[in-house]
């Protein structure tokens, strides 16, 4: 139980990445393919500000997980970056490092495979 808790957290932390804040799509959707291939995991639920009834609920609906990251995202971009526009790599080392991942040399690795999907998803316009 405690790890399917934990596995649904941390699909929805990924996958909310995109609300609030200005992630676009191809990055969310490439933070979402390198941390779980989009399946739910743990999330920082209470960070976002517990959108839904539950976060077991809320990681079951795509929408409502969106809106999670986002909201995350929105809240510690700037903070992260020091009030410069965040970017998607600094989206992808919060993700992975948390509040102030994008300033963490050990998100660098997670980044770089973020980067591989991402740059990916311009060559196919």
């Amino acid at each position: 139980m405690v790890s399917k808790s934990i596995s649904l957290s941390f699909g929805l932390l990924f996958i909310t990445l995109m609300i609030n804040a200005e992630i676009d799509d191809d990055c969310l959707a490439c933070i979402c393919k390198v941390e779980s291939g989009c399946s739910p995991k743990d999330c920082a639920w209470d960070d976002c500000g517990t959108p839904d009834d539950s976060f077991e609920t809320c990681a079951t609906y795509k929408d409502c997980s969106e809106e999670c990251v986002r909201a995350y995202m929105d809240r510690y971009g700037k903070r992260c970056t020091k009030n410069r526009e965040p970017t998607c790599e600094d989206y992808a080392r919060i993700h992975n490092g948390g509040p102030i991942g994008c300033r963490r040399s050990s998100t660098d690795g997670y980044w770089n495979k973020v980067s591989a999907c991402y740059s990916k998803s311009f060559k196919k316009e």
